[in-house]
Formats: C-alpha cells, structure tokens, sequence
C-alpha cells in the first residue's frame, strides 16, 4: 500500500502500527518519528511563520481565511507521481492541516482514485477510535487493537499512583497573543491527570479568551502549548504574559507553577503520543508522585 498522509497525528498513528515503509508522502509539519523526514512532502503552508509574533501569526490566518485562499498548498504534480492508494487528512480544524476538500479537489487529477480518510477526533475516545480506523483500513487492526490497550494500561496506572491526590486548577494556554484556551481533548487530558482546566472545554474547539478571563480564573498551574511551537519559541515570548498587568496576580506565577511544554509532540496533535501528554502533566500538577513520567526535554519552567 502506498500512502501520502497530510496529518502530523496520522503519520505517527501508521508508523506505530508499523506501516512506516508505506508512507510514501507527508505534510511539511510531519516530524515524528525521526524516520519520517526526508520523505516527500505533499502539504506546505502559505504562511511564513518563522521570526513571526503569535500576534502577527494570528493576523495572517485570520486573513488567509476571511478571504478563501486558504492556509495550506497541496503539491499536486507531486501527489500523482506518488499515486496513493491511500490518503490520510483531516476535517477538524483548517487551521491546524489541510482539510479534506483541499485534498479532494486534488485527487480529482489522479487517474486512480485512492481511499481517503479522514480524521476528525474531539475528545480521547475518539482518538483511539481514530487509531482502530485507520488500522482497519490498512489490515493493521490487531496492531491498533494493542495499541489502544497499551494506551488504556498506562492510564489506568497512572489513576492508581494519583488516587487521593488533590485537583490544582490548570489553565493550558493554546496560543498566546491573542490569548486561547484548550478545547477538544486537552481539558480531558488535564482531568486525567487529576487536574481542573479552568477554561478549556472538552470536545469543543479551542477559543478566544481575555487576559481578564485568565486573571479571573487564578490557576495553580499555567501550562504554556501554542499550537506548533517548539519550547524554545515559546519560551522566547514568554514576555508577551509578563508585560501583562495581571501577571503577576496569578497563583502560578507567585508559586513558580508555569511551564512551557512541547506542544506539537505531546498536545497539538491527536495520536498515540497523548498518553505521553498526560503522564507529562501528571509529572508537573504532581511532582511528587509523577516527576519520573515527565519526558526529557519535554517541558520547561519559565
């Protein structure tokens, strides 16, 4: 089978059942596991993000969208020469990874039509269910059957070393200027970690908030994951929080309780790799039981 996957997530589900051999092309932010670049990339984006401000990032998107152009260009000289049998996007969120309409304007030029999947995960239970369907469709479902169960063992562990252990309230910050809070899995994945997302909304797609908003809330614990940064960026614009007034009026900033975290790897993306996001702020609501299952490189304290 050969296979283009435009979707960070669907890449690193079919390498985890083992179909790494078969991906024949990828989207320019596929970047997991390391094996994965060098391979053709099908998907680039039209916005330059490197050097830019969250503000100026946000504007761009903002604008891209507003006027129909879109955010992403698919190479489609490239995807016949590659002929798929199978194509893997997604249709939850156009600003994330081309959508499924993009890609299938694109196949109209193919003289095989391959399949096309689409994922669409809001929460963790559809996430593993992604990992089953996409194990269907490439005769690996007994691969993403242990998968799934391996994914479900670490999570019942985990609830058994944090029994009794106290809820801190957790504010996970999706982007930073303008400010969003978590949406779809992320609240879930603080919960599971025995944690409160004071205004993430599981299932729901991330939103706008107000600094005021973030001040009202007074969380314990900031948890810093823009959507595609690495920490060191994010790190870097870690003034665009301190030059707020409020700032230093919150819990976690007066407690040293703010973290910036490897976003893209372990939040962004739904995947295999989101029970490694959960032990992750498992490791930093409760360092006292969980600091061992933070992963290195992973997170920083700002």
């Amino acid at each position: 089978m050969r296979i283009c996957s435009l979707v960070p997530g669907g890449t690193e589900i079919l390498y985890a059942l083992g179909l790494g051999a078969d991906v024949v092309g990828v989207s320019h932010e596929c970047d997991y596991p390391p094996a994965v670049r060098g391979k053709p990339v099908v998907v680039h984006s039209v916005i330059d993000q490197d050097g830019a401000s969250s503000a100026a990032i946000d504007a761009a998107v903002r604008r891209s969208l507003e006027t129909g152009e879109g955010l992403y260009r698919v190479d489609e000289d490239l995807l016949l020469r590659l002929r798929p049998d199978l194509i893997v996007t997604q249709s939850l969120c156009e600003v994330c990874a081309v959508n499924g309409g993009q890609v299938a304007a694109a196949v109209r030029r193919l003289p095989d039509r391959p399949e096309i999947v689409s994922l669409h995960p809001h929460t963790l239970e559809e996430s593993l269910a992604e990992i089953r369907l996409l194990g269907e469709r490439t005769g690996r479902l007994a691969e993403a059957e242990r998968l799934v169960a391996a994914f479900r063992a670490r999570l019942q562990a985990l609830a058994g070393r944090l029994a009794g252990a106290g809820c801190p309230r957790v504010f996970c910050l999706e982007w930073l200027e303008p400010p969003m809070a978590s949406g779809h899995w992320v609240p879930e994945m603080v919960e599971r970690a025995f944690g409160v997302e004071v205004l993430g909304r599981t299932g729901q797609p991330s939103r706008y908030v107000t600094w005021e908003e973030v001040s009202a809330a007074q969380p314990d614990v900031l948890v810093l994951m823009p959507c595609g940064f690495p920490i060191d960026r994010t790190r870097r614009e870690i003034a665009l929080l301190a030059r707020q007034a409020w700032w230093r009026t919150l819990p976690a900033v007066r407690d040293g309780r703010v973290y910036a975290v490897n976003g893209p790897a372990y939040f962004n993306r739904s995947g295999p790799r989101l029970v490694d996001g959960i032990e992750l702020l498992a490791g930093l609501l409760h360092p006292d039981r969980c600091a061992d299952l933070i992963p290195d490189d992973a997170a920083l304290a700002c």
